[in-house]
This record gives C-alpha cells, sequence and structure tokens, in this order.
C-alpha cells in the first residue's frame, strides 16, 4: 500500500517508516527537520530509510500548506500516519508557540489534504501526557482529559477532538494513539534514558526529578511500532452504519473514530530504570536528586487491553533488554 508518514526522520517515525519498507509497503515521509535536537541525527535516520526505493523523502513544515498539499497529491497515499509534532513536555514551557503552530495549525493542514481525498485510513499520534491530572490508575481511553498540566499535552488534545470532529463530518476513519514514554536506539537527545546513558557513560551528575519518587509506563519502541502498524490494519466502522455502536471495541458513538494506549501496562520505578542503565553501562550513575519539574506527573500507567483486543498484541519487551538494546547503539553511534 501507499503511506503517507510525517515525522520519518524522528524517532518514532524513523521505526515507524522502517517496519512499514520491511514489510512491503511504500512509504512517502515529510518531515521538516527542525532544530529541537541535532539534525545530523534525523539526516542519519533519513539516509538509512532512502537506502530502500520503497521510501521517498519530503523535507518541509506541515505549516507549509502549499508544499504539503502538493506532496499529499502526488502521494495518493491509502494510509496516512501522522507522527510529526513538536514534542517534549519541558520544552513546552520555553517556546508554547512551537507547540501550536507545529502540532495544532500543521495538523489542521494535513487534516484538510484528508478531507479533500480521504485514505482508507488516517492515523494521529497523542501521548499519555493528554490524561494530565488524572490520579486513577491505570489509564483507560475513556477516561477524562480535559486537565492538561502543560501546553504540549494540551496541544495533542486539541489535535485529537480536531479530527474526531473531521471523522464525524466526513467520515473518514481515524484512529488516534496515546504513546507512553517510548524509549529505544536512535531515540531523541532530550529523553531521560539518552540523558542518563550520557551522563552514565561520561561520568557526570543525572538529574533524578521529584527524587525519584516517579514512575513510568515504558513502551519499547519495536513494540510501539508493530502496534502502530497493525492498527493501521485495523479501520474503525463508522457506527452510524451499525445497529449499535460496540463499546469494547472503542469507537466514538458518532463517527469513525476511536482511541488507543500503545504501552506496556506495567509501570516501572524510575529508580529501577536508572539501575537497568547502570546494569548495561557497566558503571554507577553519579546522581543528583531534584524536586518535580512543572507540568511533570509522579506516574504513568496504560491499560492497553483495547489495543489487545483489537489487533492480538501487546506490548512486552522488559525493560532491561530495551536498555541494553540503547545503550548498545548508543556505544556505536557516538563510538563510545
Amino acid at each position: 500500500m501507499r503511506v503517507l508518514v510525517t515525522g520519518t526522520a524522528g524517532f518514532i517515525g524513523f521505526h515507524v517508516a522502517r517496519m512499514l519498507i520491511e514489510a512491503g509497503h511504500d512509504v512517502v515521509g515529510v518531515d521538516g527537520m527542525t532544530a529541537y535536537y541535532d539534525v545530523a541525527l534525523k539526516q542519519r535516520r533519513h539516509a538509512m530509510l532512502l537506502q530502500s526505493p520503497h521510501f521517498t523523502a519530503h523535507e518541509f513544515m506541515l505549516e507549509d500548506e502549499e508544499r504539503l498539499t502538493s506532496a499529499y497529491d502526488a502521494a495518493k497515499p491509502e494510509i496516512v500516519i501522522h507522527l510529526a509534532a513538536q514534542a517534549g513536555v519541558r520544552y513546552s514551557l520555553e517556546n508554547p508557540r512551537a507547540y501550536v503552530d507545529t502540532n495544532v495549525v500543521g495538523t489542521f493542514n494535513l487534516m484538510e489534504c484528508v478531507r479533500r481525498a480521504p485514505p482508507l485510513h488516517f492515523l494521529l499520534a497523542s501521548t499519555s501526557s493528554v490524561y494530565g491530572g488524572n490520579t486513577k490508575m491505570p489509564f483507560v481511553e475513556s477516561d477524562p482529559t480535559d486537565h492538561p498540566l502543560t501546553l504540549y499535552a494540551a496541544s495533542k488534545k486539541a489535535t485529537e477532538v480536531m479530527t474526531h470532529s473531521y471523522a464525524h463530518l466526513w467520515g473518514v476513519p481515524t484512529t488516534v494513539f496515546r504513546f507512553f514514554t517510548v524509549y529505544g536506539p536512535w531515540g531523541r537527545p532530550d529523553m531521560a534514558l539518552f540523558k542518563f546513558t550520557k551522563g552514565i557513560i561520561e561520568g557526570t551528575p543525572i538529574d533524578i526529578y521529584n527524587n525519584g519518587d516517579m514512575a513510568r509506563d515504558f513502551t519499547y519502541i519495536d513494540d510501539l511500532a508493530r502496534a502502530i502498524v497493525l492498527l493501521a490494519d485495523t479501520v474503525p466502522p463508522d457506527p452510524r452504519a451499525l445497529d449499535e455502536a460496540p463499546a469494547h471495541l472503542g469507537l466514538s458513538p458518532v463517527a469513525p473514530y476511536r482511541v488507543v494506549n500503545i504501552g506496556n501496562g506495567e509501570p516501572v520505578r524510575l529508580i529501577a530504570f536508572i539501575e537497568a542503565i547502570e546494569q548495561a553501562v557497566g558503571r554507577a550513575a553519579i546522581r543528583n536528586y531534584m524536586p518535580m519539574q512543572p507540568g511533570d506527573v509522579p506516574a504513568t500507567f496504560a491499560d492497553a487491553s483495547l489495543l489487545e483486543r483489537l489487533t492480538g498484541f501487546r506490548p512486552a519487551t522488559p525493560v532491561a533488554d530495551g536498555v541494553r538494546r540503547f545503550v548498545a547503539w548508543y556505544r556505536d553511534y557516538f563510538n563510545q
């Protein structure tokens, strides 16, 4: 199939595009190559994808409506997977406009392309951050998401409800997936695993927020990419054509739309995560305990039962294995 993937030079987009190519699909990638982190890393990812004749790359921002429309029309995609976004919880405190421009305006421009020439399935990346101040665990897709703690979370919540409205108005089958602390090889330098590994190898202190009293539902990148590829084949039906909307399939009652968590469903203490890195590196960390950062939450924990019902798959890579693979990649990439 012809698949348009946004954010293919990014961490998640790179892995999803590579898995789609390996499955025999033709992938058209779009990435803005922003300077949020080392562009050389993004260029390296794209260069690897371009080794396949089944990958075509475009470099522009989704805010550029004219170029996006031209690339979309030329691609004639059957599946659209929208992964491009301004990521990072803490960076949204420093540069909030980037989140509105990229996440909201860029997504709207893509939605307009989808409305004009609908694919068989439109998939949108969201985040566990939309659960905001919720304290009930694990997070279930039907939980309220009306209390975001950062503009990053608010911008992703905005894209969720925007795409729901388009699914309702124009009948575009849409799946939104919420990520839970993705990690693995080719990760972003602003992610905790990257920072911790770098600090431990170099013997410099690592900052541990909330004095280490945190837990995350760490999801290995290969598991996440596989879940997305499987969901691409799981097109939500229009409930208006059914006698009754099957709630157990997570459908909206008024649109061919659903939200799916992608997580392991097993929260891991931050200290245990750091200990796994120490073991993989072979050196103890110099720990600098810090208070909680604004906008952070003490724990995330996904209910991944809907994903398993829809696809028969559930992420299950143990943290120790995933961390070991990342450290091996890090040492190879940086010759350390």
